[in-house]
């Protein structure tokens, strides 16, 4: 995973990862929250970067429900480029961890 696709969104694969971790666990009325979820996902995102990644995250939500997404190709690609600021990447490892963690 070291080359996670982040020229597509720019963000790396542990990032993606402390970002939804943060998500889950930094309730959404904390007054601080983007700020919060900043500091969990490190490096240099700030609170306006981790804040558009997730206004990016629920418009993909938004069009994957949708039911425009061409679902043919969840079968042969494990990353579907949605638009040229953002992906939607999902493996069978993600669905192991929210399997396990629900």
């Amino acid at each position: 995973m070291d080359k996670f696709p982040d020229v597509l969104c720019g963000w790396s694969w542990e990032e993606n990862k402390l970002f939804e971790l943060a998500l889950a666990v930094v309730d959404e009325q904390h007054p601080d929250r983007w700020e919060v979820v900043a500091g969990m996902v490190g490096g240099e995102k700030t609170a306006e970067d981790v804040h558009k990644h997730y206004v990016i995250l629920l418009e993909d939500l938004q069009f994957i429900e949708s039911g425009k997404l061409d679902h043919k190709l969840a079968g042969t690609q494990s990353c579907i480029q949605l638009d040229c600021t953002q992906s939607v990447c999902w493996t069978d490892d993600d669905n192991k961890i929210l399997t396990n963690h629900s």
